[in-house]
Protein backbone atom coordinates (compact mmCIF):
# COMPACT_ATOMS: atom_id res chain seq x y z
CA UNK A 1 0.00 0.00 0.00
CA UNK A 2 1.28 3.30 -1.13
CA UNK A 3 2.29 6.16 2.04
CA UNK A 4 1.07 8.64 -0.26
CA UNK A 5 -2.44 9.70 -0.27
CA UNK A 6 -4.66 7.53 -2.88
CA UNK A 7 -5.42 9.70 -6.16
CA UNK A 8 -7.12 6.30 -7.74
CA UNK A 9 -8.23 2.91 -6.41
CA UNK A 10 -8.53 0.25 -9.20
CA UNK A 11 -10.75 -2.38 -8.08
CA UNK A 12 -10.64 -5.12 -10.98
CA UNK A 13 -10.23 -8.88 -10.61
CA UNK A 14 -7.23 -9.33 -13.62
CA UNK A 15 -4.38 -9.15 -11.59
CA UNK A 16 -2.70 -8.67 -14.71
CA UNK A 17 -5.13 -5.62 -15.55
CA UNK A 18 -4.13 -3.91 -12.51
CA UNK A 19 -0.57 -4.31 -12.28
CA UNK A 20 -0.50 -2.65 -15.78
CA UNK A 21 -2.97 0.45 -14.58
CA UNK A 22 -0.64 0.29 -11.15
CA UNK A 23 2.02 1.13 -13.66
CA UNK A 24 0.45 3.21 -15.99
CA UNK A 25 -1.37 5.31 -13.46
CA UNK A 26 2.13 5.55 -11.26
CA UNK A 27 4.00 6.52 -14.49
CA UNK A 28 2.04 10.00 -14.65
CA UNK A 29 2.86 10.81 -11.13
CA UNK A 30 -0.47 9.57 -9.54
CA UNK A 31 -0.55 7.24 -6.57
CA UNK A 32 -2.74 3.89 -6.65
CA UNK A 33 -4.09 1.15 -4.58
CA UNK A 34 -5.85 -2.05 -5.93
CA UNK A 35 -8.11 -4.39 -4.92
CA UNK A 36 -9.58 -7.61 -6.77
CA UNK A 37 -13.31 -7.56 -6.01
CA UNK A 38 -15.89 -5.21 -5.09
CA UNK A 39 -16.20 -6.41 -1.24
CA UNK A 40 -12.27 -6.58 -0.57
CA UNK A 41 -12.71 -2.34 -1.83
CA UNK A 42 -15.71 -2.24 0.05
CA UNK A 43 -13.83 -3.31 3.54
CA UNK A 44 -10.46 -2.41 3.02
CA UNK A 45 -10.37 0.78 1.36
CA UNK A 46 -11.00 4.61 2.94
CA UNK A 47 -13.89 5.36 1.87
CA UNK A 48 -13.81 8.92 3.00
CA UNK A 49 -10.92 9.60 0.93
CA UNK A 50 -10.64 11.79 -2.46
CA UNK A 51 -9.55 9.79 -4.74
CA UNK A 52 -11.19 8.44 -8.38
CA UNK A 53 -12.30 4.69 -8.46
CA UNK A 54 -11.54 3.29 -11.60
CA UNK A 55 -13.63 -0.35 -11.89
CA UNK A 56 -14.07 -2.69 -13.93
CA UNK A 57 -18.09 -3.69 -14.46
CA UNK A 58 -18.27 -7.57 -14.55
CA UNK A 59 -16.67 -9.18 -11.41
CA UNK A 60 -16.62 -12.25 -9.20
CA UNK A 61 -19.71 -11.91 -6.33
CA UNK A 62 -20.82 -8.22 -6.99
CA UNK A 63 -20.63 -6.39 -9.60
CA UNK A 64 -19.08 -3.21 -10.78
CA UNK A 65 -22.57 -1.34 -11.43
CA UNK A 66 -23.75 -2.92 -8.03
CA UNK A 67 -20.86 -1.50 -6.27
CA UNK A 68 -21.53 1.97 -7.70
CA UNK A 69 -25.50 1.41 -6.61
CA UNK A 70 -23.74 0.57 -2.74
CA UNK A 71 -21.77 3.72 -2.70
CA UNK A 72 -24.55 5.73 -3.70
CA UNK A 73 -26.58 4.17 -1.34
CA UNK A 74 -23.99 5.07 1.41
CA UNK A 75 -24.33 8.54 0.00
CA UNK A 76 -20.87 8.15 -0.86
CA UNK A 77 -19.99 10.67 -4.23
CA UNK A 78 -16.51 9.49 -4.97
CA UNK A 79 -16.09 10.04 -8.88
CA UNK A 80 -16.33 6.85 -11.07
CA UNK A 81 -14.73 5.92 -14.20
CA UNK A 82 -15.63 2.33 -15.48
CA UNK A 83 -13.67 -0.10 -17.56
CA UNK A 84 -14.96 -3.06 -19.69
CA UNK A 85 -14.44 -5.86 -21.98
CA UNK A 86 -18.00 -6.71 -22.49
CA UNK A 87 -19.96 -3.28 -22.10
CA UNK A 88 -22.99 -2.74 -23.51
CA UNK A 89 -24.98 0.21 -24.31
CA UNK A 90 -27.61 -0.33 -21.71
CA UNK A 91 -24.68 -1.19 -19.09
CA UNK A 92 -23.35 2.41 -20.20
CA UNK A 93 -26.06 4.77 -19.97
CA UNK A 94 -27.25 2.87 -16.76
CA UNK A 95 -23.50 3.44 -15.21
CA UNK A 96 -23.67 7.48 -16.32
CA UNK A 97 -26.89 8.00 -15.23
CA UNK A 98 -26.39 7.13 -11.96
CA UNK A 99 -23.02 9.36 -11.91
CA UNK A 100 -20.01 7.48 -13.99
CA UNK A 101 -17.95 10.08 -15.40
CA UNK A 102 -16.49 8.06 -17.94
CA UNK A 103 -17.70 4.12 -19.42
CA UNK A 104 -14.42 2.78 -21.84
CA UNK A 105 -14.43 -0.34 -23.25
CA UNK A 106 -11.19 -2.26 -23.77
CA UNK A 107 -8.83 -2.35 -25.19
CA UNK A 108 -8.41 1.25 -24.73
CA UNK A 109 -5.78 3.99 -25.16
CA UNK A 110 -3.39 4.97 -22.57
CA UNK A 111 -4.31 8.66 -23.23
CA UNK A 112 -8.41 8.26 -23.32
CA UNK A 113 -7.95 6.80 -19.94
CA UNK A 114 -5.66 9.20 -18.15
CA UNK A 115 -7.79 12.11 -20.03
CA UNK A 116 -11.04 10.37 -18.08
CA UNK A 117 -9.49 9.98 -14.65
CA UNK A 118 -7.93 13.59 -14.65
CA UNK A 119 -11.40 14.91 -15.58
CA UNK A 120 -12.81 12.36 -12.69
CA UNK A 121 -10.12 13.97 -10.53
CA UNK A 122 -11.06 17.73 -11.37
CA UNK A 123 -14.79 16.66 -10.45
CA UNK A 124 -14.46 15.34 -7.42
CA UNK A 125 -12.45 18.13 -6.12
CA UNK A 126 -15.32 20.90 -7.22
CA UNK A 127 -17.79 18.73 -5.50
CA UNK A 128 -15.37 18.71 -2.39
CA UNK A 129 -15.23 22.57 -3.28
CA UNK A 130 -18.95 23.20 -3.02
CA UNK A 131 -19.37 20.98 -0.05
CA UNK A 132 -16.74 22.61 2.05
CA UNK A 133 -18.78 26.19 1.02
CA UNK A 134 -21.41 24.71 1.75
CA UNK A 135 -20.45 23.53 5.14
CA UNK A 136 -19.01 26.91 6.27
CA UNK A 137 -22.46 28.76 4.78
CA UNK A 138 -24.43 26.12 7.86
CA UNK A 139 -21.88 27.39 10.24
CA UNK A 140 -22.70 30.93 9.98
CA UNK A 141 -26.36 30.22 9.98
CA UNK A 142 -25.84 28.23 13.54
CA UNK A 143 -25.09 31.81 14.72
CA UNK A 144 -27.78 33.74 13.88
CA UNK A 145 -30.80 34.09 16.80
CA UNK A 146 -33.89 33.37 16.68
CA UNK A 147 -35.15 36.30 15.32
CA UNK A 148 -31.86 36.94 12.61
CA UNK A 149 -33.55 33.84 11.20
CA UNK A 150 -36.68 35.04 10.84
CA UNK A 151 -35.93 38.02 9.39
CA UNK A 152 -33.14 36.42 6.86
CA UNK A 153 -35.90 33.73 6.09
CA UNK A 154 -38.27 37.00 4.75
CA UNK A 155 -35.36 39.16 3.07
CA UNK A 156 -34.50 35.40 0.93
CA UNK A 157 -38.78 35.27 0.33
CA UNK A 158 -38.14 38.53 -1.68
CA UNK A 159 -39.71 41.00 1.17
CA UNK A 160 -39.37 44.18 1.87
CA UNK A 161 -38.05 45.24 5.61
CA UNK A 162 -41.76 47.25 6.42
CA UNK A 163 -43.44 44.19 5.27
CA UNK A 164 -40.81 42.04 7.32
CA UNK A 165 -41.93 45.27 10.18
CA UNK A 166 -45.26 44.17 9.78
CA UNK A 167 -45.15 40.11 9.87
CA UNK A 168 -43.27 40.23 12.87
CA UNK A 169 -45.01 43.70 14.76
CA UNK A 170 -41.79 45.15 15.10
CA UNK A 171 -39.92 48.55 13.72
CA UNK A 172 -38.58 48.72 10.55
CA UNK A 173 -35.51 50.19 12.25
CA UNK A 174 -35.67 46.85 14.05
CA UNK A 175 -35.97 45.14 11.10
CA UNK A 176 -32.80 47.08 9.40
CA UNK A 177 -30.80 46.18 12.84
CA UNK A 178 -31.17 42.54 12.22
CA UNK A 179 -30.91 42.24 8.76
CA UNK A 180 -27.41 44.19 8.68
CA UNK A 181 -26.66 41.49 11.41
CA UNK A 182 -27.87 38.81 9.49
CA UNK A 183 -25.30 40.64 6.52
CA UNK A 184 -22.58 40.77 8.58
CA UNK A 185 -23.00 37.00 10.57
CA UNK A 186 -23.42 35.72 6.74
CA UNK A 187 -20.53 37.68 5.07
CA UNK A 188 -22.25 39.41 2.29
CA UNK A 189 -23.73 43.09 1.66
CA UNK A 190 -26.06 41.48 -1.31
CA UNK A 191 -29.30 40.06 -0.34
CA UNK A 192 -28.65 38.01 -4.00
CA UNK A 193 -26.05 36.93 -2.71
CA UNK A 194 -27.39 35.80 0.73
CA UNK A 195 -30.44 34.21 -1.36
CA UNK A 196 -27.51 31.91 -3.38
CA UNK A 197 -25.94 31.08 -0.12
CA UNK A 198 -29.43 29.75 1.64
CA UNK A 199 -30.42 28.33 -1.07
CA UNK A 200 -27.48 26.37 -1.34
CA UNK A 201 -27.30 25.34 2.37
CA UNK A 202 -31.00 24.01 2.20
CA UNK A 203 -30.23 21.78 -1.09
CA UNK A 204 -29.05 18.31 -0.20
CA UNK A 205 -25.81 17.27 -1.33
CA UNK A 206 -23.76 13.80 -0.29
CA UNK A 207 -20.22 14.68 1.45
CA UNK A 208 -17.09 12.65 1.10
CA UNK A 209 -17.63 10.96 4.34
CA UNK A 210 -21.24 9.61 3.33
CA UNK A 211 -23.48 12.29 4.99
CA UNK A 212 -26.34 14.54 3.69
CA UNK A 213 -25.37 18.37 5.03
CA UNK A 214 -28.94 19.63 5.09
CA UNK A 215 -29.66 22.76 7.03
CA UNK A 216 -33.28 23.28 8.23
CA UNK A 217 -34.53 26.77 8.02
CA UNK A 218 -37.78 27.46 9.50
CA UNK A 219 -39.55 29.77 7.06
CA UNK A 220 -41.75 32.45 8.09
CA UNK A 221 -44.90 32.74 5.97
Amino acid sequence: MSAAPVNVYVVDDDEAVSHSLRMLLESVGLSVETFPTAQAFLEHAELSRSACLLLDVRMPGMSGLQLQESLRRRGLSMPIVFITGHGDVRMAVRAVQAGAVDFIEKPFHDQDLLDSIHKALAQGSAQRSTVDERDQVAARIKTLTPRELEVMNLVVEGKPSKIIARILDISTKTVEFHRSRVMEKMQTSSSLDLVRLVLMAERPAPTAAGTDNVVPLSRSR
